[in-house]
Formats: C-alpha cells, sequence, structure tokens
C-alpha cells in the first residue's frame, strides 16, 4: 500500500510537472516574440525613415511625444538634421551591426557610410568615404517608440574629412 502511494505522488508530480513547463515555455516564447518584434521596430524605422528618408512613415515608427535624448520637440528637429546630413553626405546610409532587447528597451550599434559630398560643421566636401560607429537605445510602448538615446562617434567622422592631420599625442 505504501509502495502504491509513493508512486501516485511520483506520477502526480511528474504529471504537474509537464503540465508546469508549457506554461512558463509559453510565457518564455511570448517575451522573447515582444523582444524580437520590439528590435523589428527599430530596425525597420532605421530602414525606412533615416535610411530611405521616408517621413511619411513616422507616425508609423514614432510615438507623437516622441522624446530624443531627452528633448521633446524631435518630431520639429529631425527633418532639419537629416536635410543637414544629406546635403553633407547624399549616400548617407546606416547598417545595423547588433541588437539587444531588454524590458521594454532596444539597444542597436550600426555603423554609417557616406560620402562627404557637402559642407558638414564648416569642412567643405572632401570626396572621401566617410564611415563611423553609433549606438542607439530605443524605449518601445504600445508598439511605437517614446524614447530614444542616440550617440555617433563624430570625432572619427570629424577626423575622417578633416584638412589636416590631428595633432600627435604626448608621448
Amino acid at each position: 500500500m505504501r509502495r502504491k502511494i509513493i508512486w501516485t505522488v511520483a506520477a502526480a508530480a511528474c504529471l504537474a510537472g509537464s503540465l508546469l513547463f508549457p506554461a512558463s515555455q509559453t510565457r518564455a516564447d511570448e517575451t522573447m516574440m515582444k523582444f524580437e518584434q520590439n528590435k523589428a521596430i527599430v530596425r525597420d524605422y532605421l530602414d525606412a525613415i533615416v535610411n530611405k528618408s521616408n517621413m511619411s512613415g513616422f507616425d508609423t515608427f514614432f510615438a507623437d511625444d516622441v522624446v530624443f535624448n531627452e528633448t521633446r520637440n524631435f518630431r520639429e528637429q529631425y527633418p532639419a538634421r537629416m536635410q543637414a546630413i544629406r546635403s553633407a553626405f547624399p549616400d548617407h546610409h546606416l547598417i545595423v551591426r547588433d541588437q539587444i532587447a531588454e524590458g521594454d528597451k532596444v539597444v542597436t550599434r550600426v555603423t554609417f557610410h557616406g560620402t562627404h559630398s557637402g559642407a558638414f560643421n564648416g569642412i567643405p566636401a572632401t570626396g572621401k568615404q566617410v564611415e563611423w560607429s553609433g549606438i542607439a537605445m530605443d524605449r518601445i510602448a504600445n508598439g511605437k517608440v517614446v524614447e530614444m538615446w542616440h550617440v555617433q562617434n563624430i570625432a572619427a567622422l570629424m577626423q575622417q574629412i578633416a584638412t589636416k592631420p590631428p595633432p600627435a599625442l604626448p608621448k
């Protein structure tokens, strides 16, 4: 009798474990799917808005009150920012190198490419092919970007288009 009780308890424990595993696996799958959806939102806006300058897609990707680097008027500032980049680097293009999602945030490492064909930060066109890196962290809510923190290695870009070499480092 005691052996039967032990087997019954063991069988019930195994059955309960097999019932719990799919439930926890489903939650993990849903979380991973959400991370992948958030990463896709960022990849898609980088391609549509940054690479293709498709401003008609702005409302698709960004919340009405999206915040960029702690500034609330991103929607008004962005066209002028991109115009400055596009006039200096008409073939400006970025490539996504890495993405990591955690919670409601997506971190994306990118490389920018372009030809310096117009004045940039007071430096006239050099015709040089340039490449510089950047990191973006975007917070997603309800399928849209609500906050953005972006940095670019502008020092590397400026070094590439400089007309005179940078000063030597002290020994």
